[in-house]
C-alpha cells in the first residue's frame, strides 16, 4: 500500500511538472511578452521543437494520466488471478514509465542545445545567432550579452527559461527512473511471481 500511495504521489508530481513545462514553453515564444517576434519567426529554432509544450507537456500529462489510473485499485481485475492481474498492471506501468523517460529526455536535450546555442537576434550584422559559435561560453561571460540589440534582454530571458526547462524535465526523468526501479522492484522481489504459474488463471 505504501508503495502503491509513493508511486501515486510521484505521478501527481509529473503532473505538476508538466503543466510548468507548458507554461514555460509558451513564454519563450513571447520575450519580454512581445508577440511581434513570434509572428515575425524571429526566434530560436529550438522553440519549434516543442520541446516543453508537447513532450515534456501535453505527453508527459498523458502518461502520468495513465499512470495514475493503472495505480487505482479498480484496476487489478484483468485476469482471473489477482497475481496475473498485479504482473500485468505493473509491467505497463513500467513501459509507460520508460515512455515518460523518452519523452522527458526528449525535452531535456532540445532545451539543453537550446541554451548553448543562444538566441537568435539582431546585431550590428543582421537578425543572426550571435553566439553559435562559442560553445556555450556567453553564459557565463554576460559582457557578450550587448551583441543582441533587439528583442531587448533576449539573452537572460532565454537562459532562465532554457534553464527552468532543462530542470522541470530532468526532474521528470529522474522521477520515471525511480518509478522503473522500484516496478522492478515489484517485479522481482514483490509478493507476486512475473511468470504465470500452470492452473493460476
Amino acid at each position: 500500500m505504501g508503495s502503491r500511495k509513493c508511486r501515486s504521489c510521484l505521478s501527481s508530481l509529473l503532473i505538476l511538472l508538466a503543466l510548468w513545462s507548458v507554461t514555460v514553453n509558451i513564454l519563450l515564444y513571447f520575450p519580454n511578452g512581445q508577440i511581434s517576434y513570434a509572428s515575425s519567426n524571429k526566434l530560436t529554432n529550438y522553440v519549434w521543437y516543442f520541446e516543453g509544450i508537447c513532450f515534456s507537456g501535453v505527453m508527459m500529462l498523458i502518461v502520468a494520466a495513465v499512470l495514475l489510473v493503472l495505480e487505482s485499485d479498480n484496476n487489478y481485475k484483468c485476469c482471473r488471478s489477482e497475481n496475473c492481474s498485479k504482473k500485468y498492471m505493473t509491467l505497463l506501468s513500467m513501459i509507460f514509465s520508460a515512455l515518460g523517460i523518452a519523452f522527458s529526455g526528449y525535452s531535456l536535450v532540445m532545451s539543453t542545445l537550446g541554451l548553448v546555442q543562444g538566441p537568435y537576434c539582431q546585431t550590428l550584422n543582421g537578425w543572426e545567432y550571435a553566439f553559435e559559435g562559442t560553445a556555450g561560453r556567453f553564459l557565463t561571460d554576460s559582457s557578450l550579452w550587448v551583441q543582441c540589440l533587439e528583442p531587448a534582454h533576449v539573452v537572460e530571458w532565454n537562459i532562465i527559461l532554457f534553464s527552468i526547462l532543462i530542470t522541470l524535465s530532468g526532474l521528470q526523468v529522474i522521477i520515471c527512473l525511480i518509478r522503473v526501479v522500484i516496478q522492478l522492484s515489484i517485479i522481482l522481489c514483490g509478493t507476486y511471481s512475473i511468470i504465470i504459474q500452470p492452473g493460476i488463471i
